[in-house]
């Protein structure tokens, strides 16, 4: 939320400044732009079909540990306290084994991310090179993407952190 109003006062900074000169903005769409590009239509199949097959075995493992649950209250009054307690904890490690599958799946840092970002990310790299080269060909010193509030291209003479911070650097003496 803090970007969208951060990005609604640069605009309406940018537009309503007089002593700036007109600056060029326009926006683009770029999921529209990714899913244009073919190669990125066959990564996302890809990589979903990659998920389905690993939702798929995830589920086995808890299918079969809801059968060892339930075989082993069938049989827990006929089991000894230390069997009873042996197949508790093959449960439990059966248990932990799946969550530990999933994370490794589809966890922040787990293959489905790597897949992604080995598939994905060239992609996405070339349409971010493409805005860019857009920009500069076309004279626009912003592009916006229609999507979200992130700017993908900016004209670096419009950056004045440096200002700001000596500015704040002042301040603090």
């Amino acid at each position: 939320m803090k970007n969208g109003f951060f990005l609604l006062a640069l605009l309406i900074t940018l537009i309503g400044s007089t002593s700036l000169q007109a600056q060029k903005t326009c926006y683009v769409n770029v999921q529209s732009l990714l899913e244009s590009i073919e190669d990125y239509a066959q990564a996302q199949k890809q990589l979903e079909q990659k998920a389905e097959a690993w939702r798929q075995e995830i589920q086995r493992e808890y299918q079969e540990i809801e059968q060892s649950y339930q075989s082993y209250q069938a049989n827990e009054v006929l089991m000894s306290e230390d069997m009873r307690k042996k197949k508790q904890s093959e449960i439990i490690d059966m248990e932990k084994a799946v969550r530990d599958m999933q994370k490794i799946k589809f966890g922040p840092e787990g293959e489905l991310f790597k897949e992604r970002q080995s598939l994905v990310q060239p992609i996405q790299e070339r349409v971010m090179k493409e805005i860019e080269q857009y920009a500069k060909d076309k004279g626009y010193d912003f592009i916006l993407d229609a999507n979200n509030t992130t700017m993908l291209y900016t004209n670096g003479r419009y950056d004045k952190t440096e200002d700001v911070k000596k500015r704040l650097a002042k301040k603090k003496k």
